[in-house]
């Protein structure tokens, strides 16, 4: 769900000015951005002038300044200290989301994908049904494990974990895979509990 780091693939750097869409989520209300504490303000600004307009997820969390620090504190720590390529977490999180379906994180991470993978349909297929996807063995074997944690996760046994040694995975790749599962299951039923939204802009983002 958290869905800001490179949108700047279609021309998103821009001086845009923070703004928390009232229809951001529709059951919780959206707080006014003079409102929030200055260290939610500073990080919504810098995804807003990166992005060139402000995620919705950063609308909704703003709602409990407390737990907005603490998703984004995982959020960073899993896309920057990762043994994973920036693509594998956007697929995971969209196969995840797929299963889930959560249509934010579909949406929002879809966007990633395109951007990261460089390919238009890759998300589309992944959020259908990924093992029809045109993806390889490794990532097979990857989002395998990863929607096994997520639809049966009394069902992991060690030898999920050593199909992915067998593909190629390191020990730390093997622990990022599941973190960023886990991760996105939790950010998956907050905004469909929120109900959140994406905006109209990661539709269309990745798609030339």
């Amino acid at each position: 769900m958290t869905d800001t780091d490179d949108t700047d693939d279609a021309d998103s750097a821009t001086n845009a000015t923070p703004t928390l869409a009232d229809d951001a989520m529709a059951n919780f209300p959206v707080p006014d951005f003079a409102d929030l504490p200055e260290d939610l303000q500073e990080r919504i600004e810098a995804e807003t002038e990166e992005a060139g307009f402000t995620p919705n997820v950063f609308s909704a969390f703003a709602y409990k300044p407390s737990h907005f620090r603490a998703f984004f504190q995982y959020h960073d720590a899993l896309v920057e200290d990762t043994a994973l390529e920036r693509e594998e977490i956007e697929m995971i999180v969209v196969a995840v989301s797929g299963v889930n379906h959560c249509y934010y994180c579909n949406v929002a991470h879809g966007a990633l994908v395109r951007i990261y993978a460089e390919d238009p349909q890759l998300a589309d297929q992944l959020v259908a049904n990924y093992r029809t996807a045109d993806i390889n063995e490794t990532h097979r074997a990857m989002l395998d494990v990863a929607v096994k944690l997520t639809e049966r996760p009394t069902e992991v046994e060690r030898e999920d974990l050593e199909r992915l040694r067998d593909a190629g995975f390191s020990e730390e790749a093997i622990w990022d895979i599941a973190a960023v599962t886990a991760f996105y299951n939790l950010s998956n039923r907050m905004a469909m509990f929120a109900a959140m939204r994406p905006n109209d802009e990661f539709h269309t983002l990745g798609r030339d």
